[in-house]
């Protein structure tokens, strides 16, 4: 039986922008306070080192669902060690970049004594759009590279394709060419002169058009899903881009995607993970900070927060 007297830190971005209508985070935190928990929060840039220790300028909060009122600092900011609390939860949003893969490599140093969520050392090994290259008979036609040549020779072999930045978040930066589009060139360009990463192309996948489905994992078990279909116009059906949310159930090739890497993630320490498929095809595995589950429990009247709770209740 894990005691109600826990302390749990959420890393995360500031609390005055939270979308409580479609925050995922924002519904752990309610879960959490539901089971009489001390919640603390604090920004990545307030992480700090000093003699084998990490400490967070934290403060406590609560929070309730009510727009424009949505939480409450219950302290000033406080040197919080973060040995001495029991959970940490690593939500901030994405790009990951080196400041994402600094905070993992800090809260890494005191994994050994609080649980971290999800486990810092995997998700800094398994940023979403190369993690999913490990399963290869599972993704479509895909190219990572820096070079023109080899992107042109793409797209003659496969026609449309997809470019986007290796790692951004919320479908910015995603551009979809047709094999005629001239604008290749230039796009290349802008891609290599502002970062030094490669570039993801794939296969256009034209089932985009009826959605993008994002599938819900807990410890490696499909929990929920919902569709994702793109704003006329769009191929981007991100809920940010102006995809629109629609119910979903899993189909059977859904299923099998998710039993063949399920338990990899679940080996890996990976609990709260959101993947992203397109037709019969996976297209990313999202490991940072996984959004649908206010959008799934709405659809299918479950609450999927009290499960990840009930996860990581079982690891303490």
């Amino acid at each position: 039986m894990v005691s109600a007297d826990l302390h749990v830190a959420f890393q995360m971005d500031p609390m005055e922008g939270v979308n409580i209508d479609g925050d995922s985070t924002f519904v752990l935190m309610l879960e959490a306070q539901a089971r009489g928990y001390t919640l603390w929060h604090y920004l990545a840039e307030d992480l700090s080192y000093k003699d084998g220790d990490v400490y967070a300028a934290a403060r406590k909060v609560s929070v309730r669902r009510e727009k424009g009122n949505h939480f409450e600092v219950l302290s000033d900011d406080v040197n919080l060690n973060l040995r001495n609390v029991d959970v940490i939860w690593m939500r901030q949003d994405p790009p990951f970049d080196m400041s994402y893969i600094t905070a993992t490599h800090l809260l890494d140093l005191i994994a050994d004594e609080t649980l971290v969520m999800n486990n810092p050392a995997e998700v800094r090994n398994a940023p979403e759009k190369l993690f999913v290259a490990k399963f290869k008979n599972l993704m479509p036609p895909t190219l990572i590279t820096r070079s023109e040549d080899e992107v042109k020779a793409f797209r003659t072999e496969h026609g449309e394709i997809i470019v986007k930045p290796l790692y951004g978040n919320g479908g910015a930066g995603v551009f979809h060419l047709r094999a005629d589009d001239s604008n290749l060139g230039s796009l290349m360009e802008m891609f290599l002169e502002g970062s030094r990463e490669p570039v993801m192309v794939q296969k256009f996948l034209p089932e985009v058009r009826r959605g993008d489905k994002r599938i819900i994992l807990i410890d490696g078990d499909a929990v929920g899903a919902i569709n994702r279909v793109p704003a006329d116009g769009e191929v981007r059906s991100n809920l940010v881009a102006g995809g629109k949310a629609v119910r979903s159930s899993m189909t059977e090739r859904e299923r099998e995607i998710c039993d063949t890497i399920g338990p990899d993630l679940k080996t890996r320490g990976l609990t709260f993970v959101g993947i992203d498929v397109i037709g019969d095809w996976l297209t990313e595995i999202n490991v940072t900070s996984p959004t649908g589950l206010q959008s799934i429990n709405q659809f299918d009247g479950v609450k999927l927060e009290a499960q990840i709770w009930d996860a990581v209740e079982n690891k303490l």
